[in-house]
């Protein structure tokens, strides 16, 4: 035989003549069964990724018709998509090789989809404040929210999950310390191997929330700028804290209660120019008829000025 398994039936007798194509023995099958079940799964993931490649890849081809991403980023896409469809196209293993169970590479990987285990990491600092405010690592695991997951396409996964493991030790490498959250994934739909960000529920009391376009982004620093008495506008640095929503910032130092900044048009400002302040109500009206004339009429450079409060 060329491979290995039970003898589950025999179909001759000893001394019975025979011919070309006669069955012989029969051997379990279950297993090899298994085998081709288990490539067929290969193939259905390989083909979900090759469709979700082929998708960024498109959408990338129209972004970058209109400029908003470059050649790189197209080109990065390109070759995730034909490595999709050479990944579909390439079995390690053909009809008529021999194969054993000492084999080196397997067949395929088989992989729990019921529920999902997502890797994700907090710097130092974080962990450190988490341990002070419980008392423990593990106090703190026990007592987080349940957490979301950003997919890579930036929709948010419909099942929310649960911090169940933390990492005993700092990566010297990263500064940072590994957690695992455990999603529910019933519909099979994060695969194994996928990509995506954790997105926690942050409180912060007393703190400055302000707008992502009120700043300007230098290398690593943020700066605002502040609006004085007598309406002339100072570049000033602000320190922000890492977590964020995507839409403000919560400010750690650089502002205080009852200053002014400019909300929108920073781009157009520069260090010591005046402006007209005005409120953000009065900023939508002047863009709605901005809209309707196709240019905005006035005197001066105009600036949405907003008051900070905690």
């Amino acid at each position: 035989p060329k491979v290995s398994g039970f003898i589950t039936k025999i179909y001759v007798k000893e001394g019975q003549q025979g011919g070309a194509g006669q069955v012989l023995f029969q051997i379990d099958n279950v297993t090899y069964r298994a085998a081709v079940n288990q490539a067929q799964a290969a193939v259905n993931a390989a083909q979900s990724q090759l469709n979700t490649a082929k998708l960024t890849y498109e959408n990338a081809q129209k972004l970058h018709e209109k400029n908003v991403i470059g050649e790189y980023e197209l080109q990065s896409t390109r070759n995730q998509y034909e490595s999709a469809q050479a990944a579909l196209g390439s079995l390690p293993y053909k009809v008529g090789a021999l194969v054993s169970a000492s084999m080196q590479q397997p067949f395929t990987t088989i992989s729990n989809g019921s529920n999902v285990d997502v890797y994700f990491s907090l710097n130092e600092k974080e962990v450190m404040e988490l341990v002070r405010k419980e008392g423990s690592l593990q106090a703190a695991i026990a007592t987080m929210p349940a957490v979301k997951l950003q997919l890579a396409d930036g929709t948010i996964y419909g099942s929310e999950g649960k911090v169940v493991k933390a990492s005993g030790v700092v990566d010297a490498t990263t500064g940072s310390v590994s957690l695992i959250a455990a999603f529910p994934n019933p519909q099979k739909l994060i695969k194994s191997g996928g990509s995506g960000k954790i997105v926690m529920p942050y409180q912060a009391t007393g703190a400055i929330i302000i707008p992502q376009d009120a700043c300007v982004e230098v290398q690593d620093k943020y700066f605002v700028y502040k609006v004085g008495k007598d309406n002339k506008v100072k570049y000033s640095e602000i320190t922000i804290d890492t977590q964020n929503d995507g839409q403000n910032y919560i400010v750690t130092s650089g502002l205080s209660k009852g200053e002014r900044i400019v909300v929108y048009g920073v781009n157009m400002l520069q260090e010591g120019m005046e402006i007209k302040p005005i409120s953000e109500a009065d900023y939508a009206k002047k863009m709605k008829k901005a809209e309707e004339l196709s240019k905005v009429q006035g005197d001066g450079v105009f600036a949405v000025a907003k008051a900070l409060k905690s």
